[in-house]
């Protein structure tokens, strides 16, 4: 694995309904700094993503945040980061997200998270970078998704190999090893974004 590897990774702003959602953003954040990894997110402080980042920060992870000033209050920015950057908007957030990730990763998470997960692997299937993007199924969670794509497959909307650029697991340690294995560590060409 490549040393200065850099995670990007989607989660919820809430906690959830079960601890294990809590406790798997952890597990991942631990993971991340005891790879010697470095944690980019969406910069809040509550449910996984605080969590996760404090996981992180607490495994000795560089945790890089981009948050939109409008989004700063409302979800009270998450201060002690290595590094904070407050963008205008989402699309900067996304771009700077993207821009400093070697790979990406979903973890249960509601609609901001799907809508992040869905946007990179856009990104992916229209080559605009060669990174991988994984997704964690965790106790099920995606199940629902995942056959709802295989659907879309069915009924000609999508091919098999757009499902195929995804990396999907329910061992989080397996996933992210194979994320970071496959990981391209080439920045995103996010002129082309």
């Amino acid at each position: 694995m490549n040393p200065s590897f850099s995670l990007c990774v989607y989660c919820g702003s809430r906690p959830g309904a079960e601890p294990r959602f809590i406790e798997v953003a952890r597990q991942v954040g631990r993971w991340i700094g005891e790879h010697g990894g470095q944690l980019v997110y969406g910069g809040g402080n509550n449910g996984t993503m605080g969590a996760l980042a404090d996981a992180a920060l607490a495994a000795g992870a560089r945790v890089v945040g981009v948050i939109p000033q409008s989004m700063v209050q409302r979800e009270w920015a998450k201060r002690d980061c290595t590094e904070l950057h407050v963008v205008d908007n989402m699309h900067q957030r996304k771009s700077m997200m993207a821009e400093r990730a070697d790979a990406f990763l979903a973890l249960p998470g509601g609609i901001g998270t799907f809508e992040e997960f869905f946007e990179v692997w856009t990104w992916r299937v229209l080559d605009f970078h060669r990174k991988p993007v994984g997704l964690l199924d965790l106790d099920g969670y995606y199940q629902g998704l995942l056959q709802f794509l295989q659907h879309s497959v069915r009924r000609g909307f999508m091919n098999d190999w757009q499902i195929d650029m995804l990396t999907v697991g329910s061992d989080p340690d397996a996933l992210l090893a194979k994320l970071a294995q496959a990981a391209d560590p080439r920045p995103a060409d996010v002129s082309r974004i």
